[in-house]
């Protein structure tokens, strides 16, 4: 069993005794938390709560439990079920509700589950207000309403229909020139939502041809749910075969997209921001985000455009933040994240699929001349296991010492920029370890930065 409190939710290995897995206990808890916290901080009149859910098989229940909670609490729910996280995120926005509560693991296997907390303009809470509701769960400091003022659960099952609505209204979504193109598209949804919604996107975008795998949203995981190539070799092998232009590939919650080309390799999760930021940088320049751990590849694209490139601290919060700050026109995260504020701040597999499907179509390319355009950078992503003794600020300390002489950036753990390649060391918000990427002009090259920088902090430990 697993449970895994955070600034940014609740996470956890379905069942278990309260407090060591994802207990009907532990979801009751922080809903009313979060509910106390919204109560406390929301401007909105309308005591609105929406609640979406990815498919998993403990949705239902995970569901059941947190509009309950919540109506409870005193809110009025809007319940619109099967879900995309972009959807929900919409929902709030359009509902103009107090918050949302998205109910998903994201990546995770089909035995976790997570409530993912938003704020009243339907984005992630912030480090802060995140601490204050996992300070109101540990002391279970929040009061429950009286009969008279409990509130209701409604139903709405119109939003994943105004959700795709909302993307064929993008200026720069062409739905002429992607039906002109005649393509066929393959879809992996790993047996959640992406099956209902990218589907059906696709055919409102003019898409006649489309090939389904795993899009029977029944919540059982086909394969292991996060987007890398070792979990793609179903679609891979359908794309080798010659039978789509292009394939895409969704997690299950639909806020990170992967492309397959029409050779059967992957285009990369990093390199989907890189594509569309560059579609969008053509029509509409401006300035860019991305992460610390994302690609260099997106810096070389908007310099290309005579544009600014800024990095933030990990997280979806964080690149938010700062997109507003510099007035970006796009950016979102390596892990095929695309946040487009045309649309809203918030990653959006949908935005990603009609921007791709433009550009690609516009270009009259395939999708691997499209990918051999773009600066060749590889990420190899590595770990240590932490253990007690392990002090890891000491050793992000030395390895700045150490590395005095490179630009380093410590607003995240720290990251070390060489001349050719950088690498990035931070502790996981989410699991015991320390993430060690590394990115070079082959994956060679990176996999011996990152063995090198093991070793140099193995030498420190």
């Amino acid at each position: 069993m697993s449970l895994i409190k955070s600034i940014s939710g609740i996470r956890g290995t379905i069942g278990g005794r309260p407090g060591e897995g994802l207990s009907p206990l532990d979801i009751v808890k922080f809903t009313a938390a979060y509910a106390r916290f919204i109560k406390e901080n929301t401007t909105r009149k309308t005591n609105v709560i929406v609640v979406g859910r990815d498919a998993r098989l403990s949705g239902s229940m995970v569901s059941d439990l947190v509009t309950a909670t919540l109506a409870g609490m005193g809110f009025d729910v809007v319940n619109i079920g099967l879900a995309s996280t972009p959807t929900t995120e919409i929902a709030v926005v359009m509902e103009k509700a107090c918050g949302g509560i998205i109910l998903t693991a994201s990546h995770n296997p089909m035995q976790w589950n997570a409530l993912k907390l938003l704020n009243e303009n339907g984005e992630f809470l912030n480090a802060e207000q995140g601490q204050k509701v996992l300070e109101y769960a540990a002391d279970d400091d929040y009061t429950f309403a009286t009969v008279g003022n409990l509130g209701h659960v409604y139903k709405n099952d119109t939003y994943t229909r105004r959700h795709i609505e909302e993307v064929l209204n993008l200026k720069l979504v062409d739905t002429e020139a992607i039906r002109n193109a005649d393509f066929t598209v393959a879809v992996d949804a790993v047996n959640s939502v992406g099956g209902v919604i990218i589907p059906q996107l696709l055919r409102a975008l003019g898409v006649k041809n489309i090939i389904e795998l795993n899009c029977e949203a029944n919540g059982k995981f086909a394969h292991t749910p996060e987007p890398i190539p070792e979990n793609l070799t179903q679609i891979a092998d359908l794309m080798r075969e010659g039978r789509a232009d292009v394939g895409f590939v969704v997690d299950p919650d639909v806020d990170r997209l992967a492309i397959v080309m029409e050779n059967g390799e992957m285009f990369v999760e990093e390199y989907t921001l890189v594509a569309v930021a560059d579609y969008v940088l053509s029509h509409t320049p401006g300035a860019t985000v991305s992460n610390l751990s994302s690609s260099r590849a997106l810096r070389d694209v908007t310099v290309a455009h005579g544009c600014t490139y800024s990095a933030a601290a990990v997280g979806e919060v964080n690149v938010v933040a700062k997109m507003k700050e510099t007035g970006a026109v796009i950016g979102g995260e390596g892990n095929g994240g695309v946040i487009y504020p045309e649309a809203h701040y918030g990653r959006d597999a949908l935005v990603g699929v009609a921007l791709f499907l433009t550009l690609l179509a516009k270009s009259g390319k395939k999708v691997s001349e499209l990918k051999a355009g773009y600066p060749p950078y590889s990420i190899a992503k590595n770990k240590i296991e932490l253990t007690p003794d392990i002090n890891v600020d000491a050793i992000l300390e030395a390895m700045k010492k150490k590395y005095a002489s490179e630009k380093i950036t410590d607003i995240d753990g720290v990251k070390i920029d060489f001349e050719d390649c950088w690498v990035h060391l931070r502790k996981s918000n989410t699991e015991p370890i320390i993430r060690i990427y590394a990115e070079a002009s082959t994956m060679d090259k990176a996999d011996a930065l990152a063995l090198d920088i093991k070793e140099v902090i193995a030498g420190l430990a």
